[in-house]
């Protein structure tokens, strides 16, 4: 251990400010660093003077309780602050992840008529088989599914043999904000010969299909 070590530990156990810390490390180096001059070794100094923890004890004894007191809440302060400052970011940048809902007649980027062309546009090229078309007019990470067989199983699941589409029914929509995301997320039922399905259609900004879910 270098002399600079040894002060440097000693300092860390005292319980006074910074300012104050600082004239003792720089007055407990001049001594070792005047021993050394005069011949001592500084293995012979930091046995003669001991071990940091009592030399700090020796300095925390002068050291009113007042100014301890300080010291030890202002070391609790510092870690405690940047915890809270980090938990407060967690809590905010939680809340802005989360899908957040409003009306999408308020809507900056969504249009309800346009919405709810796009939707029927969409249960008619679901309806007709066109995944082609379906698949032009859908965002990247739906085109994989917008298949016959996917969406065939997934009518399997109401229903074997629907029937003809015979009515839309009213159309319920909201726009979900998640993040930096806007999104126009519609609901419909269709009545069929034989089954009523609801669909849950969303549409990302661009008004690609970007999700749907069939009951």
């Amino acid at each position: 251990m270098d002399a600079k070590k040894y002060v440097n530990a000693i300092a860390r156990k005292i319980r006074c400010d910074g300012k104050k810390k600082k004239e003792i490390k720089k007055q407990l180096l001049l001594d070792i660093q005047m021993r050394i001059k005069q011949g001592e070794r500084l293995e012979e100094i930091i046995s003669q003077m001991g071990m940091a923890e009592e030399i700090a004890h020796g300095f925390n004894e002068n050291i009113s309780l007042k100014e301890q007191k300080r010291y030890v809440r202002n070391k609790v302060l510092k870690i405690v602050i940047p915890i809270i400052l980090v938990l407060l970011f967690l809590i905010v940048y939680v809340y802005w992840m989360l899908p957040k809902q409003f009306d999408i007649g308020r809507s900056g980027y969504f249009n309800k008529e346009q919405v709810e062309t796009a939707m029927k546009e969409t249960i008619e090229l679901l309806d007709a088989g066109d995944y082609t078309a379906l698949c032009d007019r859908a965002a990247p990470h739906m085109q994989t599914i917008l298949n016959a067989e996917t969406m065939e199983g997934a009518k399997g699941a109401l229903s074997n043999d629907w029937g003809e589409r015979k009515l839309f029914g009213a159309i319920y929509m909201i726009e979900l904000i998640r993040g930096n995301s806007h999104f126009a997320v519609g609901e419909i039922t269709v009545t069929y010969e034989n089954v009523s399905a609801t669909y849950r259609l969303t549409y990302d900004e661009d008004m690609r299909l970007s999700g749907i879910y069939m009951r």
